[in-house]
């Protein structure tokens, strides 16, 4: 087989060499546009993992790599004049030039032809010329073969937030490091890290309006240098920046980052394929170390399917399938961490030990329990710095042990102590009789009072008889009402030591509904009742019932009811109250775009659409002892274009702040059926660190938090206050408890009825734990030793 490869990068040699090696036999050709042994940049960064792809990809070229590598394990973070050290995360670094100078001489010993100094302008007449079987377009981020075949490679090209420059120096680092600094204009950070015996990377990196109100856009290139210089002088110890890209003037030496994703990476030209790989095919945010990583496993991967299938269209069909499903989880990661970096100002707040935690987990590929295999003695002391703080901001008397879970430190709220930071999620259970909850809820509820998290809300409970979802939806609008969640709330005080809350709402548009195993959101057969709505509704289009607009007075009876039943709330004994303004029903539907229509002052703008909520909320605030916590669950994202923006929900969560809330729930979608979602674990936990950082209020998160890791990580690193934990609760009542055994954490009170089974499931969690470590080749006395360290 003939192959042309055209852009001589990481991508493109390591290409040609894995199979020239693996079929010596074929013609391949390399069509670089640059000098031979020239290139531009300083260093690049490989993770151990990727290190050991090389190693089996190519032992010779591994080698030199290996040879040529500056190993470290250590991250060092500097931030408000302290320094934070952590270790355990083993990367390398190697020089740019001298990477592909061990591409280029392995492609020569093995045959691969390399042409240089050539600029492809028609990738077709080149194919021609070489009489290419296949072609592999791996011309990096500019490439003009994803431009001329964009119409079947459906690129999306979008230019990022901030400025960065691409410098180096000639100190040494023995750490990862990463710098902030604060101007008047703003934030600026620095990325460096060593990459051979003399010199580092030094990547400096700015949002753009800072970047302009610095004036940087205005300097030449020596100015900008001097600049960087001055900025982290004592970092540099007396050492220059350097540049090696003097062709380019100041402002041009400062790009923006562009995000490349490709729908396909393979295109027909007749018999001939066109394939994508590198950066032409995709990119991955510098922050996280991943674009050649990227452009090295693309050319394994390659390898790979054209030898394990037969005939081309079948091994790149397997080669896009493949990499398009490797590429999209670390494109995610590298996104996360971009989108950190971009707003470094949300977390300025922050101390500087959750400033560095936050940092080194914003991709959430690192965990907390990566974390601590990573680096025990880290995150031992970053556990008891944040429990001491916790324990000192709840007014409560710290143990004497501190290396505590950040999940299980206590958070306060007005007078209410929560001991720790799980919420039993509201789940609707369908079971009332008349609005009357009965013995399926006290079981429900108190087998998850005596299951270990702190908090316990009852499922949405409605106004009025016409604010339900269903017929079989618990009520707050009688007074049997009353009594029954009295028996209930007074069987979760006198059996545990969990708080139990009440979440109030009104349907609109969404009631008189069937129950959800009988047929979601339809409508009943018979026996529906009237709908009202911001505006003019049917939910589900051409089966709902249609919701007429709510008049003035419809909210003012509405507004009453809430009032009513919050006093209801407070007689039945509820610790905490939340008002339901998400998931489209009747609050939510004012506050979306998406459902609110009207001309009125409850129209147009945000703060207008807010207006009802908000005057909602504060009656119920006013009738709601001052002592005791208010929290607002909002829908921080429609999901659907012209909807609700989590920037809206940072708006929506300050308005309520300003109105008396004290925590904001965030949750997402359920307003219209468009609602395009992406889900994944702790999927919506970036509303909820938004709306924290960003509004300055206590924060719940919700979404596919199904393990301690989830929610440790989560609060540990300031994104949330509270995680609220579901479905997992209906699987396993004892969620939080059983998660507490099985990260190893032993010191969280059980019901002493159920001691016995705390030993027992203690014992088997560390039963696995031994079988695991002999199961990872550690011998009997390695295995005794690593218990005796947990």
């Amino acid at each position: 087989m003939n192959v042309l490869c055209i852009g001589g990068g990481p991508a493109g040699l390591y290409c040609a060499l894995l199979m020239k090696k693996r079929t010596p036999g074929h013609r391949i050709v390399v069509v670089e546009r640059n000098r031979p042994y020239d290139t531009f940049g300083w260093g690049v960064v490989f993770s151990d993992q990727t290190l050991g792809n090389l190693v089996a990809a190519d032992e010779p070229s591994a080698r030199a790599i290996l040879q040529s590598f500056n190993h470290w394990d250590d991250i060092e973070v500097f931030f408000k004049g302290e320094r934070v050290r952590s270790g355990g995360h083993g990367f390398c670094g190697i020089g740019r030039k001298r990477l592909l100078n061990i591409l280029q001489r392995r492609c020569e010993e093995l045959g691969v032809e390399l042409v240089f100094e050539t600029d492809v302008e028609d990738d077709r007449a080149l194919a021609a010329r070489y009489g290419a079987d296949l072609v592999i377009a791996a011309d990096g981020l500019n490439s003009r073969v994803r431009t001329r075949y964009a119409a079947t490679f459906l690129p999306q090209v979008e230019a990022r937030q901030c400025r960065f420059v691409w410098l180096g120096t000639t100190k040494r680092f023995d750490a990862f490091t990463f710098d902030f600094r604060a101007t008047q204009h703003g934030w600026f950070q620095a990325h460096i890290y060593q990459f051979d015996g003399t010199t580092s990377t030094f990547i400096v990196e700015t949002p753009e309006s800072v970047w302009q109100a610095s004036g940087l856009d205005a300097m030449t290139q020596q100015e900008s240098i001097a600049f960087c210089e001055r900025l982290f002088a004592d970092r540099l110890d007396g050492h220059p920046l350097m540049s090696n890209a003097a062709h380019l003037h100041g402002s041009a030496m400062w790009i923006r980052f562009p995000r490349i994703v490709c729908e396909h990476w393979v295109h027909w030209n007749g018999d001939v394929p066109v394939v994508l790989m590198g950066d032409a095919a995709h990119t991955a945010h510098f922050s996280i170390g991943s674009g050649t990583k990227l452009a090295l496993e693309d050319a394994i991967a390659l390898d790979a399917c054209i030898a394990a299938h037969a005939g081309l269209p079948a091994a790149l069909a397997a080669y896009e399938a493949e990499r398009a499903v490797e590429v999209v989880k670390l494109q995610s990661a590298a996104r996360n961490s971009m989108e950190w970096f971009e707003n470094v100002e949300r977390y300025a707040g922050l101390d500087a030990p959750q400033f560095a935690y936050a940092m080194l987990t914003r991709s959430q590929r690192l965990s907390h329990e990566n974390l601590r295999l990573r680096d025990r003695a880290y995150v031992a002391g970053y556990e008891s710095w944040f429990a001491r703080r916790a324990f000192e901001q709840a007014g409560v008397a710290a143990p004497g042990d501190l290396a505590i879970p950040p999940m299980f430190t206590p958070f306060r709220v007005r007078e209410l102590v929560l001991k720790n930071r799980i919420v039993v999620s509201p789940m609707a259970q369908y079971s009332a009789v008349d609005g009357t909850v009965g013995d399926w809820h006290l079981l429900h509820l108190g087998a998850r009072a005596v299951g270990g998290a702190a908090l316990v809300m009852a499922e949405m409970t409605c106004v009025s008889a016409d604010a339900r979802i269903t017929p079989w939806c618990p009520g707050l609008y009688a007074p049997e009402h009353t009594a029954a969640w009295r028996r209930i709330v007074d069987a979760v005080h006198a059996t545990s030591d969990a708080k139990i809350g009440i979440q109030l709402g009104h349907a609109g548009a969404k009631g008189s509904t069937r129950a959800m195993w009988d047929g979601i959101d339809m409508p009943l057969d018979d026996g529906n009742w009237p709908l009202v709505a911001a505006s003019p509704q049917q939910y589900l289009e051409g089966v709902s019932q249609v919701a007429r607009e709510a008049t003035a007075a419809d909210m003012d009876r509405i507004a009453a009811d809430f009032v009513r039943a919050t006093l209801a709330a407070e007689s039945a004994g509820f610790d905490w109250l939340e008002l339901h303004c998400a998931h489209g029903y009747l609050l939510s539907s004012f506050i979306s775009p998406l459902t609110n229509r009207r001309t009125d002052e409850h129209g147009g703008g945000l703060e207008n659409r807010c207006r009802f909520p908000l005057r909602v909320f504060a009656a119920m605030r006013a009738a709601w002892p001052a002592h005791k916590p208010m929290s607002v669950r909002i829908s921080a994202h429609d999901w659907v274009d012209g909807g609700i923006t989590p920037a809206d929900a940072v708006a929506i969560a300050k308005l309520f702040k300003e109105a008396g809330a004290d925590v904001i729930d965030c949750s997402s979608g359920q307003v219209s059926k468009q609602e395009k979602p992406v889900y994944g674990r702790m999927f919506q936990t970036p509303f909820a660190d938004r709306v924290r950082n960003e509004a300055g209020i206590a924060a719940m998160a919700v979404g596919s938090i199904f393990e301690a890791d989830h929610a440790n990580g989560i609060i540990a690193a300031g994104r949330a206050d509270l995680c609220a934990v579901g479905r997992p609760h209906l699987a396993n009542p004892a969620w939080t408890l059983a998660e507490a055994a099985r990260i190893g954490y032993r010191m969280v009170a059980w019901p002493k009825q159920y001691l016995p089974g705390k030993q027992q499931l203690e014992r088997n969690l560390e039963r696995e734990r031994q079988l695991a470590a002999a199961g990872a080749g550690l011998t009997p006395q390695q295995v005794a030793a690593k218990l005796l360290e947990g």
